[in-house]
């Protein structure tokens, strides 16, 4: 029975694993370390479940399935599911799994013959998971994955005649940054003049950061064409066919275009066009934005600490760790918004669940921020505290098999400050003015390498979040503890220091047991390339 707003006791709540039974799913992104985490959620809390038929970019049917075996059904992720079930485990995943060939770039996903027929009748929910998170990506491909890819998934949904919601799962880092006003002085470097608490609401078209921090002259900022940047990303990528630095240039573009309109980088700008696309085509579809700030390791679910890749913050934490960076910019009384994945696949899955089955007059874009910094803020040098004790009582060996001792981490207010440390310490090694011009140049590429490498923390250092405590607050009991996602609950100390951080160590840099450690396996996998050009 659907339900409207007002409906909702605390005894029933929203009815989240009812929803789910005999639903069936469509998920892009869906070898990506969010969907994973949600698929997970599923078919653990609703086993009764329909069909989750999950888009993958593959050159047959033969090599979509081969990459559904490999990188979902056989992941660790699943474990539990697998003792669940044992033997029974790969046929229950086949049966409920279903591998569908195709690609959020392409007009139609490149859907081809009956399955797609299939899809478009049975379908209830489509969650869009797709996206490209470099940071400062090609223009045409960030274009191209990140708002045109929407689109064509937002076209797919209008042509399935039982879906009840259409999910996005977007980022906190498009958020306009005046989201929530400052909750101390040092917070939010980008709030501008706005003060008290703003209510998350979506991008609509045309929307800048630009216009909004200069808001008593929004007039004289450039306007947001989201089709002429497509356009713009297109012609470019022809126009640079046979140039060697296409590459870079595309790049440049895309970063350049961002800070126009007041974004920091490429995949936040290209994300909020791509949200943008959504609200502008929805028609008559019921539309829900997550948009998560920095995903980390899972608190509790299916068990603590499993991590797939290196997110943002995971990357200063391992080359803090291996001795490679003792420094940054940030605010030590700044906040780090981070949020653990399975609390955001609970706060996903109840708000699918409450647009699902909630009878509304005109369809909405409903925007859900999931965030820490205002329920249980993570103070950045309480953060730097935690991984200094860490590595301190734990640390990672160099290649003698020596721990490597580090100090704790010093921060700056501003990159002038962090530059000018930077020089005065390769001064004081007497490297600049050494006749030893490889040393020299070597010194100079690690100053280079330490800036970049700042500048992408930079503009995340002073941010606040927001809240869902609407959606919180119609749950039963029963649903908070199956589908929690209460960020004031998490333990930061024990988060950090006994989940999070052993976890990174264990999945991502596939570290062994203490005693069989060797400094090869520390080795940082997928770290940052800097260009040498620039020198």
């Amino acid at each position: 029975m659907s339900k409207n707003s007002a409906q909702y006791s605390k005894q029933d709540g929203i009815g989240i694993e009812k929803f789910l039974v005999g639903k069936s799913f469509f998920v892009t992104g869906a070898t990506g370390f969010l969907a994973k985490v949600l698929i997970e959620k599923i078919l653990r809390a609703a086993p009764e479940v329909g069909k989750i038929f999950l888009l993958i970019k593959a050159e047959s049917e033969e090599a979509a399935s081969k990459r559904l075996k490999d990188e979902v059904i056989n992941a660790e992720l699943f474990k539990c599911l697998q003792q669940t079930y044992g033997e029974c485990y790969q046929d229950f995943m086949l049966n409920k799994l279903v591998p569908v060939v195709g690609n959020i770039s392409e007009s139609n996903l490149g859907l081809e013959g009956n399955l797609a027929t299939v899809i478009a009748n049975e379908v209830d929910v489509i969650i869009n998971s797709a996206a490209s998170i470099t940071f400062h990506e090609r223009y045409d491909i960030a274009i191209d994955i990140n708002t045109r890819g929407p689109s064509h998934v937002m076209n797919f949904a209008k042509k399935c005649k039982k879906v009840k919601v259409f999910v996005h799962m977007s980022t906190g880092k498009c958020l306009k940054p005046i989201m929530f006003a400052a909750v101390s002085k040092n917070l939010s470097f980008a709030n501008g003049k706005r003060q008290g608490r703003i209510m998350e609401k979506p991008f609509y078209m045309g929307d800048t950061i630009a216009r909004e921090l200069n808001f008593n002259n929004s007039k004289t900022e450039p306007k947001l064409d989201v089709q002429k940047e497509i356009e713009l990303a297109m012609k470019s990528k022809k126009a640079l066919e046979n140039d060697e630095d296409a590459r870079k240039k595309m790049k440049e573009l895309g970063l350049e275009r961002a800070r126009k309109y007041g974004w920091h980088d490429t995949y936040s700008f290209t994300k909020a066009m791509g949200e943008m696309m959504i609200d502008t085509m929805k028609e008559n579809i019921s539309v829900v934005i997550i948009r998560p700030t920095l995903i980390q390791s899972t608190y509790k679910e299916p068990f603590p600490g499993w991590i797939e890749g290196i997110r943002l913050l995971d990357l200063m934490i391992l080359y803090y760790g291996r001795g490679q960076l003792n420094e940054l910019v940030g605010d030590p009384n700044g906040l780090l918004d981070a949020v653990p994945v399975d609390m955001v696949v609970n706060a996903t899955l109840a708000a699918i669940a409450k647009h699902g089955q909630v009878v509304i007059q005109k369809p909405e874009v409903k925007v859900y921020q999931i965030a820490s910094s205002v329920t249980n803020p993570l103070v950045t040098k309480y953060l730097m505290s935690l991984l200094h004790e860490h590595f301190d009582s734990l640390p990672f060996l160099d290649s003698n098999g020596s721990p490597i001792r580090v100090p704790l981490m010093k921060l700056f207010t501003s990159m002038e400050d962090f530059s000018a440390h930077l020089l005065d310490g390769a001064m004081q090694r007497s490297i600049i003015g050494s006749s030893n011009g490889e040393l020299l140049a070597q010194k100079q590429y690690e100053i280079l390498r330490r800036k970049e490498f700042a500048n992408v923390y930079l503009p995340y250092g002073f941010y606040a979040g927001s809240n869902t405590l609407g959606l919180m607050q119609i749950m039963n009991e029963e649903e908070k503890k199956k589908f929690g996602f209460d960020m004031g609950s998490i333990d930061w100390k024990h988060y950090i220091t006994n989940v999070h951080v052993p976890g990174l160590r264990r999945h991502v840099m596939k570290e062994r047991r203490r005693e069989k450690r060797v400094g090869a396996e520390n080795k940082i996998p997928g770290g940052p390339k800097f260009d040498k050009s620039k020198l």
